[in-house]
């Protein structure tokens, strides 16, 4: 899809918001497709909306390669009563989707067949926001893969009733709308086995926290290449720490470095990345926790990373060719996520570092063009269609189309992190 179309109903906007397994690593992405031309508001008259609303999502698959862009996770899409039973849901890769099955769709004997049938050409189904497990209800629930739970609805104690009759079905629980650690351990306790909401990423402050010996590291190194320190000053300063060493090993030799050459000390990769990329891989290294010279990937990576180089994507289209707006965009949609991180305040990070003015100002009050870009970009993770629309109106540079193109990359970009060559 080019951006000519923008006016026939069949732009797409792309929105995502991760999954996380018991484990709290990534297992799938939740995906909100919309046609129309979301910054003015103003949806094209389409006589078949159903129509119009499938054949944008069949084609995000193939013109946009989101299909490619979630890598080795699935992509939860939202199925109405009409699309349901549009001839165009069976155009979808079954091994990379499952059919979230909404909440107001009645299970009439038209939709159990209808289910049964996408069962047997393969699809993976899912119901949202169950609350309620009724004698009338069951027949849907059974034939469902996944049961997804609106725990936000429920107090502990009816979900603990609700898991208590959901249980005998055999079906894998989701959790969904969780808010806190706290909500995510109790639901793990009832047995539910995937996890959807943005408590993960919510910064958590904790009065008197210090950082720990590699964050500290990290964050001097981040600062002494702000400051265009020396190499011999940044290699005796990252052996102080050899697990994160070995961390930068592993990331630089990643498929999403896009490094051809295969780094086989630090003063090589210093030398071959260049200042610029090494600074935005110390970044990165903050998600990562070095254990037994091994590397262990924080849950929050994944989404640090899409949200920098989402940043990065929009920024040349907002500013083209100017490297260093497009450079501050990365560490703007990377540094958001540290407090939540570190559990310090984002004033107190800030000193340590020293960012530049539209940095800052973006990341304390969301001030400037990337602070537009910053609210945009979380508007997509939550979902918020009302908030991304608003974001775009301050942005005339993009349209939702572009921003759905630039997901697809950023996600392809983030999956395949931590994958060495071979």
């Amino acid at each position: 899809m080019s951006e000519r179309n923008t006016d026939d109903g069949q732009q797409v906007f792309l929105g995502r918001q991760p999954i996380l397994g018991s484990d709290r690593q990534l297992a799938a992405y939740e995906l909100l497709f919309r046609s129309g031309q979301i910054a003015s508001g103003n949806h094209a008259d389409v006589l078949d909306a159903t129509q119009a609303t499938a054949t944008v999502i069949a084609n995000a698959f193939t013109e946009l390669s989101v299909g490619d862009a979630l890598g080795p996770y699935r992509g939860f899409i939202n199925v109405d009563i009409d699309f349901l039973f549009s001839e165009l849901i069976e155009v979808l890769p079954q091994q990379s989707v499952v059919l979230e099955i909404l909440e107001n769709i009645p299970p009439t004997p038209e939709v159990l067949a209808r289910c049964r049938q996408l069962c047997d050409l393969g699809f993976t189904l899912a119901v949202d926001d169950v609350i309620q497990a009724s004698a009338g209800y069951r027949p849907l629930l059974a034939l469902a893969d996944i049961i997804k739970v609106d725990v936000k609805e429920l107090d502990n104690q009816a979900l603990r009733a609700l898991v208590a009759l959901l249980k005998p079905l055999g079906k894998k629980l989701l959790a969904e709308k969780v808010e806190t650690g706290e909500q995510m351990a109790f639901c793990q306790s009832l047995g539910f086995e995937l996890f959807q909401g943005y408590f993960f990423a919510k910064p958590t402050v904790i009065a008197g926290k210090k950082l720990n010996p590699a964050q500290l590291t990290l964050m001097r190194l981040l600062g002494l290449l702000m400051e265009d320190a020396e190499s011999a000053d940044l290699e005796k300063a990252f052996k102080l720490e050899p697990g994160l060493t070995v961390n930068l090993m592993r990331l630089t030799n990643s498929v999403g470095s896009g490094v051809t050459t295969q780094i086989t000390s630090l003063r090589h990769a210093i030398a071959v990345l260049g200042r610029r990329q090494l600074q935005r891989w110390l970044q990165l290294l903050l998600y990562t926790n070095p254990k037994d010279g091994a590397q262990s990937f924080n849950p929050l990576l994944q989404l640090a990373a899409t949200r920098g180089r989402l940043m990065e994507l929009l920024a040349d289209r907002v500013h083209a060719n100017n490297r260093e707006f497009a450079d501050h965009a990365f560490m703007v949609g990377i540094m958001s996520l540290m407090p939540t991180l570190l559990g310090v305040a984002m004033e107190e990070i800030l000193a340590q570092l020293p960012v530049a003015q539209r940095v800052k100002q973006a990341l304390t009050d969301f001030g400037g063009p990337l602070g537009d870009l910053l609210q945009l970009v979380e508007a997509t993770e939550l979902t918020d269609l009302l908030a991304t629309e608003e974001a775009l109106q301050r942005l005339p540079a993009l349209k939702a189309q572009t921003v759905s193109a630039c997901i697809a990359q950023a996600l392809a970009w983030a999956n395949n992190l931590g994958r060495e060559n071979v």
